[in-house]
């Protein structure tokens, strides 16, 4: 007992040989090997001993196999990463033939080629979101240590934002809903038995294996060996007999087993309780004594003393944290290796829903879309194997479904792998730890809510910040295409740009980025970026151009005057589109446009930071008229995407 089987084989002599294949299979029950039995590499020798041939050795055995396609690598898919990459995509074939219209117009219509230049340079520089992608990357890179604080290793930075996406979370049995160990549920006496006498047989039958194994550890747990029972003669449990026997001086033989094994025939009554027990999930053993035997078989007449009622031990957090995901709208499938009522037990214990219905795997479809169907009506499964597994999370994933897959074994690397986030447990096999996304390095799966909030804040976040740099992009656009085609010098010099990007994007957005934000998250990101930044793009960049030439026009009104203008009316405008993005509103963001705004006015008091921006005080006049460009500005903007988002 304990040795590895290092290949795949074939038995060729056994003597009770029993594997443990539960990292393999899921099973968490001790399988028997007969002659001619497969044992398979990755599983250990838990009772018996036996020889066996080699089949399978090197890559070609099951262990290896698994690890072979565990060792493929794919980046996990990112909604937010591939909305930022299609964006930047377009802008990429957007700007070079905006600047060459804005470069060549402005070369044929001014004086200086070093203003068409610094013109263009100035546009060019604008239509690009160059913060973006920065602000993104940081948003994800706090959301990892945050998550690394709480013992949670995020291979990837899209992990983060992969949980709050899902909307399916594929559960195992053994190490997510239960801790993996066993515990003694109540001992039910039989006949004339007494509750003592019963806890007295009991505690001196787990005592009395040397070796005990995980059941007998349960009992000994909480049933120590009581006084004056001395053991004469012992035999282990194997699960070829399915039972273990003590003798004890002058209290006769007491046998622990199987129920449809140790009862006798006219036992009805007390068979029929134990049935049923077992029939709703529970795993029932019997103690039944006998006055001698000849110590290797059972005697023909046996007394039942007691039912003896084990489970499974429920991680403590284990119900708070699926009605936790209830409430977030995310269904659970319980997957496992096994008994397919003993895992629906579990899972009514702990309090996930639907886990009254249960399939056993073996009488699952093969087809994808049959399979889909059983999987939309029902929550447990057992006896579930490594590739039904995977076909599993191929089938939900073919409905739509964004899945999460859990697992500490090698038979759930490639459910893990083919998943949408993988999720392993820190004790687990390394191959499983390997292809998941997310490693718990603390085995605890409560921290899954708080992996969850730090998706949402960074998904929510970047979106926002999305929404400020898009629309910079689409105003930029406008305002680059606009004074390309009109022949006018460009409204604003690169300073200014500065200026305006860092008091109403830059700043702002760090912020922004970094904020709480436990909203729900929606699918489309791309899709309610363009919605909210083209229209209000547009808006601003059309009211700030017609503010530029309506001021460059005026008498006696300079370019530098005209320029400093449309400097302030872009930069209110921005304020208020930073204000729309930030609802729902918090006096931490409201106080934090208005900062940005006084650092503005500060900007144009002081005439050093006037001086190096360009900055020239506009007349009378041009203040009113951005005063009113302002003003139609921010209404024009909140009623577009009000209109675009509706």
């Amino acid at each position: 007992p304990g040795d590895q089987v290092v290949v795949d084989g074939e038995v060729v002599t056994e003597s009770g040989l029993e594997l443990d294949e539960s990292l393999l299979t899921g099973e968490s029950d001790p399988v028997e090997k007969d002659v001619g039995s497969t044992v398979m590499s990755g599983s250990f020798v838990s009772a018996g001993s036996g020889v066996y041939r080699a089949t399978h050795v090197g890559a070609d055995s099951y262990a290896a196999k698994l690890a072979e396609e565990a060792r493929r690598f794919e980046l996990a898919g990112s909604e937010l990463r591939r909305g930022v990459n299609i964006i930047l995509r377009w802008l990429t074939f957007i700007i070079p033939p905006a600047a060459l219209l804005l470069l060549w117009r402005q070369l044929d219509t001014l004086d200086r080629w070093q203003d068409a230049l610094q013109g263009t340079v100035a546009a060019a520089v604008a239509m690009v979101p160059d913060g973006l992608v920065l602000l993104t990357s940081l948003s994800f890179v706090t959301g990892v240590i945050a998550l690394a604080r709480r013992k949670a290793l995020a291979k990837e930075l899209a992990s983060v934002e992969l949980l709050a996406r899902v909307d399916t979370l594929c559960l195992d049995k053994t190490g997510t809903i239960t801790t993996g160990e066993i515990s003694l549920g109540r001992v039910e006496p039989l006949g004339p038995t007494t509750a003592e006498q019963a806890a007295a047989a009991l505690g001196a039958l787990g005592a009395a294996d040397p070796a005990p194994n995980a059941t007998l550890e349960a009992i000994v747990a909480t049933h120590p060996a009581p006084d004056g029972w001395t053991v004469r003669e012992s035999l282990p449990f194997s699960s070829a007999r399915k039972w273990a026997a003590a003798e004890f001086d002058g209290r006769g033989v007491y046998f622990l087993g199987a129920p449809d094994i140790l009862f006798d025939a006219d036992d009805d009554e007390e068979r029929a309780r134990a049935e049923a027990a077992a029939a709703a999930g529970t795993r029932v053993l019997l103690v039944t004594r006998a006055e001698a035997w000849d110590g290797a078989t059972l005697p023909p007449e046996r007394d039942p003393v007691c039912l003896v009622h084990l489970e499974d031990t429920l991680r403590p957090d284990a119900a708070e944290i699926f009605a936790f995901f209830r409430e977030q709208g995310v269904a659970l499938k319980v997957i496992s290796g096994d008994n397919a009522a003993t895992v629906a037990a579990v899972a009514q214990r702990a309090g996930i829903d639907g886990a009254d219905t249960f399939t056993d795997a073996r009488t699952l479809p093969e087809g994808s879309e049959e399979l889909a169907d059983v999987l939309e009506t029902t929550t447990v499964f057992g006896r579930v194997t490594p590739h039904q597994k995977r076909s599993m999370v191929h089938a939900l994933q073919a409905r739509g479904r964004t899945v999460a897959m859990t697992g500490d074994g090698v038979n759930d690397v490639l459910a893990l792998k083919d998943a949408d986030m993988g999720i392993a447990m820190g004790a687990g096999s390394s191959a499983t730890r390997a292809v998941a996304q997310l490693v718990l390095l603390d085995n605890r799966f409560a921290t899954l809510p708080r992996v969850l909030a730090e998706g949402r804040r960074v998904i929510n976040n970047i979106e926002r910040v999305a929404n400020l740099f898009i629309t910079k992009a689409a105003y930029a656009v406008l305002l680059t295409a606009l004074t390309g085609l009109a022949g006018a010098p460009f409204p604003f010099l690169p300073r200014q740009l500065t200026l305006i990007g860092t008091f109403s994007i830059g700043v702002p957005g760090f912020f922004l980025a970094l904020a709480p934000n436990e909203a729900l998250v929606r699918p489309g990101f791309l899709r309610r970026v363009l919605r909210f930044s083209l229209p209000a793009g547009a808006v601003a960049g059309a009211v700030t151009y017609v503010l530029y030439e309506v001021v460059r026009r005026m008498d006696d009104v300079s370019l530098a005057e005209a320029r400093t203008a449309a400097t302030g009316t872009l930069l209110l405008i921005g304020l208020v589109i930073l204000v729309l993005i930030s609802r729902p509103l918090r006096p931490w963001k409201i106080g934090l446009a208005a900062v940005m705004a006084a650092f503005y006015l500060v900007t144009m008091a002081w005439s050093f930071t006037r001086d190096y921006f360009e900055l020239d005080l506009p007349p009378a006049g041009a203040l009113a008229a951005m005063a009113v460009a302002g003003l139609v500005g921010s209404i024009g903007i909140g009623i577009s995407t009000h209109v675009f988002d509706e």
